[in-house]
């Protein structure tokens, strides 16, 4: 007496919804790279409790050193507008982001905020969180 089962178990292997969590990864790192600035030199940055998501298109950084750095390249204290001028020429919104170190006084950053409130650029000031 032979008994044999209709239901046969299947040996094949469905790669949907590997495929699936491999492109719901690959969104995932393209998203939170983009949050990402990249900021090449090291600076102590003060602290602060609120964040700002803001997109800034030109770097500003004061080192400890007090020189004055625009998207990294070294620039003088004399030369930083007109630096930030031909960099955000043609923006729609133009920003920068300024990250001053703690120890630098506030007269270097205070230069800064004056030249992007003369020239109607939007400012953040750059700040570690908590």
């Amino acid at each position: 007496m032979a008994l044999s089962t209709r239901n046969k178990v299947s040996v094949n292997f469905s790669m949907a919804s590997m495929t699936d969590i491999v492109f719901l990864l690959l969104i995932f790192f393209m998203i939170t790279s983009t949050l990402v600035s990249p900021n090449a030199l090291k600076v102590l940055l003060p602290n602060s409790s609120s964040k700002t998501m803001s997109k800034q298109t030109v770097s500003v950084t004061i080192t400890p050193e007090l020189t004055f750095h625009v998207n990294a390249k070294l620039v003088s204290s004399d030369g930083l507008e007109s630096a930030l001028q031909t960099l955000l020429r043609g923006e729609e919104k133009p920003g920068i982001i300024l990250h001053a170190d703690k120890s630098v006084p506030l007269e270097y950053a205070v230069k800064v905020m004056d030249i992007a409130n003369k020239n109607k650029y939007q400012l953040v000031l750059a700040t570690k969180t908590d």
